[in-house]
């Protein structure tokens, strides 16, 4: 019997985006390689069908209902590039790209594709420093 091969999170990751549309999976990449840049502390895994990013560094205990550690979710329905923030109502300094205003606190930013990725991933990678700062740790 053929032992099972389990992927690790990162290339649980890397092996999702190889199957993207090839107009996306070049901007999924580089957001990806920027997104962990910012922090040792921020993992990746696939979640909701999509890579996400959380925080997995030390960390106050929480209710997990409560999806503190969630700081970053795709969503590429549709070939549509959305970057989810579960928690990006929280963001204040830096709130200037969040769309929405759902009352679950989350909040969007919308990529039209790699030059518009580039053109604000500063703005991001500020987003999500300012959401680890936010972050009660134990």
């Amino acid at each position: 019997m053929a032992k099972k091969i389990t992927l690790s999170d990162s290339e649980q990751v890397l092996a999702h985006i190889q199957k993207l549309d090839a107009s996306i999976a070049p901007v999924i990449s580089y957001l990806r390689e920027h997104i962990l840049s910012i922090d040792k502390n921020i993992a990746e895994r696939i979640k909701w069908n999509n890579p996400s990013f959380y925080y997995a560094g030390e960390m106050a205990p929480f209710d997990p209902k409560e999806f503190k550690r969630e700081i970053m979710v795709f969503n590429l329905f549709k070939k549509r590039i959305m970057l989810v923030f579960p928690s990006g109502a929280k963001i204040k300094k830096n709130k200037s790209l969040l769309e929405g205003n759902y009352d679950d606190g989350r909040r969007l930013i919308v990529l039209k594709d790699l030059d518009d990725a580039m053109a604000k991933m500063t703005s991001i990678q500020a987003i999500i420093k300012e959401w680890i700062e936010l972050i009660d740790v134990s």
